[in-house]
């Protein structure tokens, strides 16, 4: 799911949608307007899920897509190689993710996770 907002309403560790992958904003700043012309912000971030450092230029009154992230807290079910098999705490809903490379082998069966949802996609941030 997402939303639209002003570029001038968001705020660097908030989250935007750059060529349609959720962003972390990591730096922003904006320009006075010319003669002609009106404030200009640019744009850092960084991908969510691929870590990717994106940067878009647009005037400050333009609205770009902002992802509503959803944090959530899961279980660990079972493990499976590379894969881990979770239920959500809240829903009871099970689901089974890769294993991100920072996480392999801290994960327990039985142990508490919290990951973000944003888009239809998951990813484990915090054990």
């Amino acid at each position: 799911m997402k939303e639209l907002a002003e570029i001038r309403t968001l705020k660097v560790n908030r989250y935007i949608i750059i060529d349609d992958e959720p962003c972390k904003i990591v730096g922003l700043s904006t320009s006075k307007p010319g003669k002609h012309g009106e404030a200009k912000a640019r744009i850092e971030a960084i991908g969510i899920f691929d870590g990717q450092k994106r940067s878009i230029v647009k005037p400050v009154k333009h609205k770009v897509h902002v992802p509503i992230i959803d944090k959530r807290t899961a279980q660990v079910l079972a493990l499976m190689d590379d894969n881990v098999q979770l239920m959500d705490l809240e829903t009871y809903e099970t689901f089974e993710m890769p294993i991100p490379d920072e996480y392999k082998g801290q994960l327990e069966t039985g142990k508490e996770i919290q990951y973000l949802q944003a888009l239809g996609r998951k990813k484990i941030t915090r054990v």
